[in-house]
């Protein structure tokens, strides 16, 4: 055996062989990159996602990138894509 072979990571079973090109396939390269983008939320999370305080239904509000409950009176915010879901995070909705 080499020191060139001693000096590999052991490669774990079942694992994808790689190439050149990780990272970069064309999935990778068709995916959106703007802010924007990469903020939205997948709409079939936001139909599961109720209000942490009062459990009723929220509201997206694209323009502010936030999720709305009405009944708290504050709106969570979405940072990357994740709505942070407590209330420390929520700012007051000024009515």
């Amino acid at each position: 055996m080499s020191d060139e072979d001693t000096n590999k990571p052991a490669e774990e079973p079942g694992a994808k062989a790689t190439g050149p090109d990780d990272g970069l396939s064309d999935d990778a390269a068709s995916e959106p990159t703007s802010k924007e983008a990469s903020d939205q939320v997948d709409p079939r999370l936001l139909e599961l996602l109720v209000c942490p305080l009062t459990k009723t239904r929220l509201q997206y509000d694209a323009e502010r990138n936030e999720l709305v409950s009405k009944a708290a009176g504050l709106a969570f915010p979405i940072k990357n894509g994740v709505p942070l879901m407590i209330e420390e995070a929520a700012r007051p909705l000024d009515d």
